[in-house]
């Protein structure tokens, strides 16, 4: 395994992806005679149709680690895990990167050091990838486009706010049940901006894109 700078764009864009659709954790599970033993995971949990996005999270972990993760189908949930079972790996994700052991509610903070500069908009990108809607919205058979992205209850909230006020979005925060929030930015013209200054790498927003 090889360790990536801490401070740069693809590390920023990683450490937003695991705040949206990834999982850090350590477990206790059974080995047999030697009884119980740490398991330690970092692992993303997307839609089975989501193919290319699959195998550019793979790529991360490839690039940035060095490290070729396993891929698990959920058949009975549609849902496929992207996971690395390396205690290395999960020790700097938590002691060096400064991301927070799952779940999110509560816990999750985007650490300090991406919070600045461009690294923020790689954050809120991969956030977005992964944990993030482009809605189109039929008005009158015109597409409206609809940007919005849930955010569980933790510090991380108050930080994307922070995030997209600064960046200049016009938007809406709206309290769900549980303390979720949803951050929605509405029109063409937020859309617009958003593709000039974020992106997507995600190829599920990059079709709905193509319609509007």
């Amino acid at each position: 395994m090889q360790y990536p700078r801490l401070v740069c764009r693809r590390m920023a864009e990683f450490v937003g992806m695991l705040l949206g659709d990834g999982s850090i954790g350590r477990y206790k599970c059974n080995s047999g005679d030697a009884g119980q033993r740490e398991q330690y995971v970092v692992k993303f949990t997307i839609s089975q149709d989501e193919e290319s996005y699959a195998e550019y999270i793979s790529d991360f972990f490839k690039e940035l680690f060095d490290v070729e993760p396993t891929q698990y189908a959920k058949s009975n949930e549609n849902a496929l895990d992207i996971r690395c079972f390396k205690k290395e790996l999960f020790e700097f994700i938590t002691e060096e990167v400064g991301l927070r052991t799952s779940p999110k509610k509560d816990n999750a903070i985007i650490p300090e050091r991406y919070m600045g500069g461009k690294l923020r908009k790689d954050v809120l990108r991969g956030y977005f990838d992964t944990d993030g809607s482009l809605v189109l919205a039929d008005n009158n058979g015109y597409l409206y486009p609809r940007l919005e992205m849930k955010v569980a209850r933790s510090p991380m909230q108050d930080q994307f706010i922070e995030i997209v006020e600064d960046l200049g979005f016009r938007f809406g925060a709206y309290e769900l049940n549980e303390g979720k929030i949803r951050i929605q930015m509405n029109g063409k013209q937020q859309l617009e901006k958003w593709v000039g200054e974020i992106g997507f790498s995600n190829q599920r927003h990059l079709s709905k894109l193509e319609k509007v």
